[in-house]
């Protein structure tokens, strides 16, 4: 990477667009040098732990160099563009960047980026405190310095033997610790070695061989028959995400199976009223009125676990996350306040959520602060599922494939719509009878939708 020293040139760092995010992966680059740029041009796309996110440069200028090219990651805070300011025209690019002449550090510890490894410094390591060892020269004694069980330095002893016997010696197995030297001055000689390899040695107690160790398996990569795809940006903060909600937050699933017969006429009749023109009306803005009535009649499920006070955060408001499956990963926005809003408001920020979500425009901040969500599994035909918490969160309702099902109605077996619906919730803050009155409360909902009215 080539550094711009002149006056006229601005570099411009990757920002934190979301909340305490440390890098971004270069998904597209929109520029190129030499082309010219404005204040609030987007010149590229990037991807964070959260979402892709499009980056406007702040000022006008002459595109001079990309910093990277797509499909790097970068930490937050580096320099990824160059634009001179000056209003001229770009350099040419040199045929071939000269090395930079590495700069002088200075004494102390040095910044550096994930993965490269700590800087050399030149700080001056302080001297170990402890006792002090003096080695004196012995004209005729080799001496060995060890450390002992507490860390301290101990002299020891080492045989004089010239490096053709120390060789001998190792070949044989043979410890030069044990050999009688006979030679001048105490030198092992190689007819020390041999004397001490003929002499008889005392029996030891037979230990039995341990069992050979299975040998580990060779990985193995077919690259025909196999792809890999590096797991990073939303999937990868997705995945560390729920392994820390599992192994965080005790949960627990409940499950319930309940006509829906009602609500889906409910649905049909109102894509006919004026007041819901051009809305997104679908069962799931239904269940999700339903769930934010029985929030409303059990306000104690709406909260979150802190550990660091060991206190419990009951909110009083309802950010509603509705979990998206997107080409980059499953992401989780949520519609703010949404316990305030009236099923054609409701309808209407549903609508956008998807649609944004879908384009890949969800911002880090619509990610942000969730207290419950809906997963709708029954799009893909599943029937039921033990959804995870997003978290932070204290429940999540899982919403199966409605389907026409026999059924007991009116004392009579007939086919009806039916479907079910698993809540699961944190066990720390939501005990087993307050996580059935919820899911008994949606379910209740759904099977008289009139009740959104009476209970609401």
């Amino acid at each position: 990477m080539t550094t711009m020293t002149e006056a006229s040139v601005r570099e411009f760092k990757m920002p934190d667009v979301g909340e305490g995010l440390t890098e971004a992966e270069i998904l597209k680059w929109y520029v190129q040098p030499g082309d010219k740029v404005t204040d609030g041009q987007v010149v590229c796309e990037v991807e964070t732990a959260k979402a892709a996110v499009e980056l406007p440069i702040p000022y006008d200028g002459v595109v001079r160099e990309l910093h990277f090219p797509e499909g790097t990651t970068v930490d937050v805070g580096t320099s990824i563009i160059a634009v001179d300011v000056s209003g001229g025209a770009a350099a040419p690019a040199p045929a071939e960047a000269a090395p930079e002449p590495e700069p002088e550090q200075p004494q102390g510890r040095q910044p550096v980026l994930v993965g490269y490894g700590v800087a050399q410094s030149l700080t001056k390591r302080r001297p170990r405190k402890g006792p002090q060892v003096t080695v004196q020269e012995a004209p005729l004694q080799a001496v060995q310095i060890e450390l002992n069980g507490h860390g301290s330095a101990a002299v020891k002893e080492r045989p004089l033997a010239k490096p053709p016997v120390r060789k001998l010696a190792k070949d044989l197995g043979v410890d030069l610790a044990t050999v009688v030297p006979s030679g001048p001055d105490g030198i092992i000689t190689r007819e020390d070695v041999h004397a001490a390899v003929a002499a008889p040695k005392a029996p030891e107690p037979e230990v039995a061989a341990p069992a050979p160790a299975a040998a580990a398996p060779v990985a193995t990569y077919d690259g025909a028959r196999e792809t890999r795809i590096p797991v990073k940006g939303v999937r990868k903060a997705t995945a560390a995400a729920m392994v820390g909600s599992a192994f965080t937050a005790p949960h627990v699933t409940e499950f319930v199976t309940v006509d829906v017969t009602r609500t889906m006429k409910l649905v049909e009749e109102l894509k006919q009223d004026k007041d819901m023109q051009g809305l997104r009306v679908n069962p799931l803005l239904l269940i999700a009125k339903a769930l934010l009535v029985a929030i409303k009649r059990n306000p104690d499920v709406n909260a979150s676990w802190d550990e660091a006070n060991q206190e419990i955060v009951v909110k009083h408001y309802v950010n509603l996350g509705i979990a998206a499956a997107t080409p980059r990963g499953l992401i989780v926005p949520n519609i703010k306040d949404a316990h305030d809003k009236t099923l054609p408001q409701l309808a209407e920020s549903l609508g956008e959520l998807v649609s944004t979500a879908r384009e890949g425009k969800t911002s880090p901040a619509a990610m942000q602060g969730g207290t419950v969500t809906i997963t709708n599994v029954g799009v893909f035909g599943v029937d039921t599922g033990t959804p995870i918490l997003n978290p932070g969160e204290s429940a999540i309702l899982a919403v199966g494939a409605i389907k026409l099902q026999p059924w007991v109605h009116k004392g009579k077996v007939k086919p009806r719509q039916v479907t079910t619906l698993a809540l699961s919730f944190d066990h720390r803050l939501v005990d087993g009878e307050l996580g059935s009155k919820v899911l008994a409360d949606v379910a209740a909902i759904l099977e008289q939708p009139k009740r959104l009215i009476t209970w609401a």
